[in-house]
């Protein structure tokens, strides 16, 4: 059978059974999280929630979200929240990942104990690459993310994240952080998106 399907290939490949395990992870969220195609259907609560996803993108709320991540890590972990290192899933360039994460994963950490890896992650820009299937090659522009590979030995990590909606990136992301020698024991989400 043939397909041209991106995420068919994917399910057919060792990555995606590398995925799984992730997805098998607790994956825990914070708000569930209506998409604005659902326009008629959204209530004031889902208002609330997509001005907070969206200020938080921003740069603006970060405190505030800080203090609702923090209180779920210590609900999840208890006294071994101390033992843990928060891992932001990077933004798409730098300015936006140190607008987003930058005070916003310090307070995590000041609130918690547990360790902060923001600065073991730097995000270095974009680049074209070109990625080949079974039917095509396409360019595509592709984040280029350095990670300080001595940090995350041994760590036992909580990866966070703005929104889960398919899981791929956090997923992806995950796998990155394990190959490099560390534990992910799970995702936490701002939101979780829902579908009517």
């Amino acid at each position: 059978m043939k397909t041209n399907s991106k995420n068919q290939d994917i399910r057919n490949s060792k990555t995606y059974e590398l995925w799984k395990q992730q997805w098998n992870k607790p994956l825990e969220s914070l708000y569930r999280y209506l998409p604005t195609k659902y326009k008629a259907e959204a209530t004031e609560r889902d208002w609330q929630v997509r001005r907070l996803v969206w200020d938080f993108k921003d740069g603006k709320r970060s405190i505030g979200v800080a203090q609702v991540v923090a209180q779920r890590l210590v609900k999840m972990f208890g006294a071994s929240v101390t033992e843990i290192t928060l891992v932001c899933v990077p933004a798409s360039s730098a300015e936006k990942n140190e607008r987003r994460y930058k005070a916003f994963a310090a307070e995590v950490a000041r609130l918690t104990g547990c360790a902060n890896g923001y600065e073991a992650i730097q995000v270095e820009g974009e680049r074209l690459a070109i990625h080949e299937n079974r039917h095509a090659k396409h360019l595509q522009s592709t984040q280029v993310i350095r990670f300080d590979e001595d940090y995350f030995a041994g760590r036992k990590v909580v990866v966070f994240d703005d929104i889960l909606t398919l899981g791929h990136t956090y997923a992806r992301f995950a796998c990155a952080i394990e190959a490099l020698g560390a534990t992910v024991i799970g995702g936490l989400f701002l939101g979780r998106t829902i579908t009517l």
